[in-house]
C-alpha cells in the first residue's frame, strides 16, 4: 500500500486539513480528510475513490475536480486545500514524489 500524509493551511481563515490519500494498487486513490472548516470536512465525505491516472489524463476536468467544485460552492475560490488533495493522490499513485509546497504574499 501506499499513501500520502499532509498537512494543510488554507490561509487568512486559519483553517488547518490533514489529508491521507491511500491506494492499495498505486492507481485507485481514497482519502481521509479532516479539518477545522466545515466545507471542506464535507468535501471529505463527498470523495469518492479515483482512478489517479484518469484524473492526470482529465485535468480540471476529472471526477476529484468535479467534486471540488460542486462541494466548495459558496467558499472561497482561492481555498489551496483542493490542491493538495490533489498533490496527496499523485503521491499515493507513485507518480510525484512528496515534497513541501507552499505560497507566500505580501502587500505593497
Amino acid at each position: 500500500m501506499s499513501a500520502a500524509h499532509g498537512r494543510i493551511e488554507a490561509g487568512i481563515c486559519g483553517f488547518v486539513t490533514r489529508v491521507t490519500a491511500t491506494s492499495e494498487d498505486q492507481q485507485h486513490v481514497r482519502f481521509q480528510v479532516e479539518s477545522t472548516c466545515e466545507t471542506i470536512t464535507a468535501l471529505g465525505s463527498a470523495l469518492p475513490e479515483v482512478d489517479a491516472y484518469a484524473e492526470l489524463g482529465s485535468g480540471f476536468d476529472g471526477e476529484l475536480w468535479s467534486t471540488i467544485r460542486s462541494g466548495l460552492k459558496g467558499c472561497c475560490s482561492g481555498c489551496v486545500v483542493p490542491s493538495g488533495l490533489f498533490k496527496a493522490m499523485q503521491i499515493a499513485a507513485g507518480v510525484a514524489l512528496p515534497r513541501a509546497a507552499g505560497m507566500e504574499f505580501e502587500k505593497l
